[in-house]
């Protein structure tokens, strides 16, 4: 039988803006190279912030262990945990509020807005949803059951205990629930609507765009016109998988490219957010079984796409 891991201990440094402390193992050490936790720290770290950096956080008091704070000398242990927050770059904030459409003792069903990430990555850390939801609401042990979007708005789902998160991402894990999403992109008659678009989409470490290419299909959509304003549509999504920009992708080989997508069809170059022409995508609606409670739940968001409501309408499908 396999030796059994030991459990991991709970973070001894509390949250930071909403972000949880990084937790690190130190690993085996078949060579006997690191003396010191410091040795295996700089080893670690020091190409990426500097042999400096990582001795002034050791000097500070910023990296502990269970017991503490680690002194630079303290002898290698291999399997011990330690923890440290990391310095963040400042972030622009962005202008909007997140809407609560529900909440109880599981779970929360927040109206994320446009340019919002949903979960701590890249250049976006403290300027997420779930890092302002933890810290308006008081709810560290908060984690999201999917992500949506950076550009996209509407409803996101997460789990308030920890306990709970693993039957919630179940949910979305196996298609069991049922997505509606809302769109303005052009209006074209030579598109015959409504259509179910299967294809294979990929994309690329580091590409912004995905792509469709041959093969067998693993995404697919239903995209329906509810009414037109002239040159505009407003379509109603159903996406029945959730590849990365599935919906944008699709809209787009359809020949109906979602309005102000900075992706679809041309890469835009990359420059300060233009809060004024938010992408013309919502996450209107989350239908499920509660995997908890068995209650059968509807859940639409309160948010309008600013472009789908210019002019009376000049037709309906």
């Amino acid at each position: 039988m396999g030796r059994r891991r030991r459990a991991v201990p709970a973070a001894p440094l509390p949250q930071r803006d909403g972000i949880d402390p990084v937790r690190l193992r130190l690993p085996e050490d078949t060579d006997g190279v690191w003396a010191t936790v410091r040795d295996h720290l700089v080893d670690r770290f020091g190409g990426a912030v500097g042999a400096e950096r990582v001795e002034a956080m050791l000097r500070e008091g910023r990296i502990v262990g269970t017991e503490g704070p680690v002194a630079a000398e303290e002898p290698y242990a291999a399997g011990r945990y330690l923890w440290f927050h990391r310095d963040f770059a400042a972030e622009e904030p962005v202008p909007f509020e997140i809407g609560i459409v529900y909440r109880d003792e599981r779970v929360l069903i927040a109206d994320k807005p446009h340019f919002l990430a949903t979960t701590p990555r890249g250049r976006h850390i403290t300027e997420t949803a779930l890092a302002r939801l933890r810290r308006e609401l008081g709810l560290p042990e908060l984690q999201p059951a999917h992500r949506l979007d950076r550009l996209t708005a509407g409803l996101a789902l997460f789990v308030v205990r920890p306990e709970d998160r693993g039957a919630y991402q179940t949910l979305f894990r196996d298609r069991r629930v049922r997505k509606e999403y809302e769109a303005v992109a052009p209006y074209d008659p030579e598109v015959v609507l409504p259509v179910t678009v299967r294809s294979r989409i990929v994309k690329e470490r580091g590409e912004l765009a995905a792509r469709e290419v041959p093969g067998e299909p693993n995404s697919e959509s239903r995209i329906e016109l509810v009414e037109r304003h002239g040159g505009l549509g407003r379509y109603r999504l159903r996406p029945a998988t959730g590849r990365t920009h599935q919906l944008r992708v699709h809209m787009n080989g359809l020949g109906l490219p979602i309005l102000h997508d900075p992706v679809y069809p041309v890469v835009r170059e990359e420059g300060p957010e233009d809060y004024g022409r938010p992408l013309q995508l919502l996450a209107r609606a989350l239908e499920f079984t509660d995997p908890l409670t068995g209650r059968e739940c509807r859940f639409e968001s309160g948010l309008r796409l600013s472009e789908a409501a210019r002019g009376p309408s000049s037709g309906s499908a």
